[in-house]
């Protein structure tokens, strides 16, 4: 066992970490307009200036676990306008794709402990194009390409500066903080560095429902030239700079004059440093006191040349308060953790990896850990407003989110982008948490735990789907996800130290949500799952949340196949349990005749012979039922008809033997119900090694969809499986209701289109987690056919191969988005030549999705959530048969 691994188990290890968000302004949480405008409530302008209710932001941020006290990294090149305080980006008018982040940085390393942490930021030395961005972009249409940082040539002759910032604790209340700055240009250039330390303001709302206590705490300067903290919840801080720093102080309160010309406050507020650095205002206290504190470094840098300051951040002991010598043994901790980092790294990762793919999955995790936010979000009192404010508008009350007021989220939580998403998504988190598993399963299984909690699950059973509608509808894939993180921890620990108080604790809490689903079914009770958004955003040929003036309603090939994917995970779980507690034998029995009722309805709908399936395309299709009861099917070829797929499980011998009731009632339904069992693949005969298998899918159609997905004019495209098939490209897909024609184009892209925001887009690019299911789902469907059943892959080519191939090819396609290829370029960072520089080549992003021609990241940068699915990705290739 690593040393990390052994910090694992000490939670107070865990107290301090990248808990800052990136960007705070423009969400949901700190608007209290009235009409649900976030964007333009809190923009980044107003950011500055404006102290937030429910959390905070920052560049390289961390702060403890309530996010008390926080601090991160401000810059300014001497030229901007600001502090380079945050991350600017533009709101979801302004850019032509939606929201999007204009800046340049990198996660590269994180331990689970959060005991080292490394990220690079990009930093022009020329004045930073706010308003360029801005007009460039909002004159730029649908169809135009996104205005990027690089495209307007302020990184050309390389006339910027890396600026490297590492993190390492001595201890769990001993944070190093080191900054590296290079002067990456031909020239001199200047550039000020200001680590802040900072309050979260939880003194001016009298609100104390996250635990933390309202009153107001200090940061004073000390006369041997260090920041105490003072702060009687927390504890005694100290923060030590090296060398002599200007200290500057403010207090975080909102500049009043400035944001509404009104004469009060204080006269050091948030945006006083700014102001002071930026303007030479006298806007910081001369006491040297405040909520709020910085260390003003300004570094003139040779070209090619680096300079490095140091600061420590340490609760002493009453011994070690006066201590003089906090860097003494500083470079020695912060190269022993990076080698404690390695060492853990080298125990995470397959040895046979090649040493790019350890790169991608490294920086993978790194993403993903950083990722990590402290979110706090009380619906009651948002709503109803500040006893020491004024009350927010009357039409709040029965605005976004207003029933669901028992929800009171504070805590640390896996995010899928802190910029451009920094709420979770109730199915991405179940995605991160399936690769947080291979570093951390506690952290993982806790995460899971937590969005089951009733301070998140509604009283009816739904769980949150994100602060933006928590009404909504994600897939239902959080028993997938406990079930593979149970799994997969199984495989690495000694037999009987299953986790088992886990896999009870979440199947009871996911029964309560199954049910609500249940009672989704579709309007005439056929157990079709109408679901709505359920999270392919625009990937229909209309928005799938449409409510028809008529009464017609959409029959959702996906929403039905998401449950029964649902009842099989429930089911398998069950099983599992049943092995150490008969009381689970029945449960497990209730969830396998949901998965037939459900399986009976996609082929026989309310006894009419009309399905989802159709015969003559072999294909599954979403139906609209028109209200005088009669169905249009929606014959367009999309992810949708591929997701029966993921509704697989196949059960061994030897699980059957220890279930014998269970197997008692599969054999019931072939003789009692033969219209259900003729449904599905026929778990009465067995594969491989006497297993059973139980789809919604027996071979043929399996081989149909197959032919479909795997043909590279359809789905099959170089780096995955496209959303929509291709043939929409020349040929596209149009629908007629009502005298209005709706039509479906292959957009391998960017969207088109403003549906859901526009900037997502399902109508062609390759996601990372319906692949990563596809992946997982061949692999199941071969443990049970094994060598015996093939398929051509790809069309066209006559090459006969197993679903394993198959599986194994798409992996590889998936994890060349990332790596170096024969041409020397990654897919994902597209054509522009900066991305060839020896600064920039090794640098990975990972995008939120990818263009279905050539494998461009597009959309949100920084989405390792579910696009660190390929670190799993990696591991899986190298998995030992």
């Amino acid at each position: 066992m690593t040393i990390e691994q052994h910090r694992l188990e000490d939670p107070a290890w865990r107290q301090w970490g990248p808990y800052v968000s990136d960007r705070q302004w423009g969400t949901v949480r700190e608007d209290y307009s009235s009409n649900g405008d976030a964007w333009n409530y809190t923009t980044h302008d107003i950011a500055r200036s404006y102290t937030y209710r429910w959390g905070e932001e920052g560049i390289a941020g961390i702060s403890d676990d309530r996010q008390q006290l926080c601090l991160a990294l401000a810059l300014w090149n001497g030229k901007d306008p600001i502090l380079k305080e945050r991350y600017f980006g533009l709101t979801n008018s302004e850019g032509n794709h939606g929201e999007d982040v204009k800046e340049l940085y990198y996660y590269l390393d994180n331990t689970p402990t959060h005991s080292y942490q490394r990220m690079l930021y990009k930093y022009p030395q020329a004045a930073y194009p706010y308003q360029w961005l801005i007009n460039e972009n909002g004159r730029r249409t649908r169809l135009d390409p996104e205005f990027e940082l690089l495209d307007t040539g302020l990184f050309d002759e390389d006339r910027y500066f890396d600026v490297f910032v590492e993190y390492a604790k001595a201890g769990p209340k001993d944070i190093l903080m080191t900054v590296t700055v290079y002067n990456r240009g031909p020239e001199a250039a200047t550039i000020h560095l200001l680590p802040t330390l900072w309050f979260r303001n939880t003194w001016a709302f009298g609100d104390d429902s996250d635990g933390v206590p309202n009153y107001r705490p200090s940061l004073v300067l000390q006369p041997n030239g260090t920041v105490s903290v003072e702060d009687s919840d927390l504890g005694r801080y100290v923060l030590h700079a090296e060398g002599k720093p200007d200290w500057l102080f403010c207090e975080n309160e909102t500049n009043m004059v400035r944001l509404y010309n009104i004469h009060s406050g204080s006269p050091y507020p948030k945006d006083g440093i700014n102001d002071h650095v930026v303007q030479g205002a006298s806007t910081v206290n001369p006491a040297q006191v405040g909520t709020k504190a910085a260390a003003h470094y300004q570094l003139a840098i040779e070209p090619g040349d680096s300079t490095t300051i140091r600061l420590r951040l340490e609760a002493p002991s009453i011994s070690e308060i006066d201590s003089v010598a906090p860097f003494v043994d500083f470079d020695q901790i912060i190269s022993q953790r990076k080698a404690e980092a390695d060492k853990f790294y080298a125990h995470v990762q397959p040895a046979e990896a090649t040493l790019d793919e350890k790169r991608v999955q490294r920086q993978a995790f790194a993403g993903m850990l950083w990722s990590k936010q402290y979110y706090y979000y009380d619906v009651s009192r948002w709503l109803a407003g500040d006893k020491n404010h004024p009350p927010p508008p009357p039409e709040r009350a029965q605005g976004r989110n207003h029933t669901w007021l028992q929800l009171i989220n504070a805590g640390v939580i896996s995010m899928p982008d802190t910029w451009e998403y920094p709420w979770y998504a109730a199915w991405d988190w179940a995605f991160h948490c399936v690769t947080l598993s291979l570093v951390d399963p506690g952290f993982a299984k806790q995460q899971l735990m937590m969005l089951t909690n009733e301070w998140f699950m509604h009283p009816n059973g739904q769980l949150p789907a994100y602060e933006w509608n928590f009404s909504d509808v994600n897939p239902p894939v959080q028993a997938w996800a406990a079930w593979r993180i149970y799994h997969m921890e199984l495989e690495r620990k000694p037999p009987g130290e299953e986790d088992l108080t886990f896999l009870r604790g979440i199947f009871h809490k996911l029964m309560l949500n199954f049910t609500w689903w249940v009672n989704r079914k579709d309007e005439v009770g056929n157990n079709i799952f109408e679901g709505g958004f359920l999270g392919l955003d625009n990937i229909g040929v209309f928005d799938r949340n449409t409510q028809f003036p008529d009464g017609s309603h959409l029959e959702q090939a996906d929403g039905t196949s998401w449950m029964a994917m649902y009842a099989l995970n429930m089911m398998r779980i069950a099983l599992e349990l049943a092995r150490h507690d008969s009381v689970y034998d029945e449960m497990a029995t209730k969830f396998f005749d949901h998965f037939l009722y459900i399986a009976g309805a996609i082929t026989n709908m309310g006894q009419t012979n009309v399905g989802l399936w159709d015969d003559e395309d072999a294909f599954f299709y979403d139906q609209l039922r028109l209200n005088d009861g009669s169905v249009q099917r929606m014959r367009v070829r999309t992810l949708v008809g591929l997701i029966p797929m993921f509704a697989v499980e196949v059960l061994d011998d030897e699980l059957m033997r220890a279930n014998p009731a269970f197997l008692k009632r599969m054999i019931w339904f072939q003789s009692h119900r033969p219209d259900l069992y003729h449904q599905v693949s026929r778990y009465t005969e067995t594969g491989q090694e006497e297993k059973r298998l139980l789809s919604l899918l027996r071979g043929f159609r399996l081989k149909s969809l197959l032919c479909k997905m795997l043909d590279e004019n359809e789905f099959l495209s170089p780096h995955g499986i496209r959303a929509v098939s291709k043939v929409y490209r020349d040929h596209p897909y149009e629908f007629t209701l009502e005298n209005t024609t709706f039509r479906l184009t292959y957009t391998p892209a960017e969207s088109d289109s403003d549906m859901f925001g526009g900037n997502s887009n399902w109508r062609g690019p390759v996601w990372m987690p319906t692949n990563y299911l596809l992946v997982e789902s061949l692999t199941r469907f071969y443990d049970y056919f094994g060598d015996a059943f093939t398929v051509e892959y790809p069309i066209g080519s006559g090459q006969q191969v197993t679903l394993k191939t198959v599986a194994q090819e798409l992996t590889n396609r998936l994890i060349s988005l990332f790596t170096v290829d024969a041409n020397g370029q990654r897919p994902s960072f597209g054509q522009h030549p900066k991305y060839q520089d020896p600064e920039f080549r090794d640098y990975i992003l990972f995008y939120e999705y990818f263009d279905g021609d050539n494998g461009r990241g597009v959309g949100a940068s920084h989405q390792t959530g579910w696009t660190g699915l390929v670190a799993e990705l990696i591991s899986r290739k190298y998995k030992t048969e």
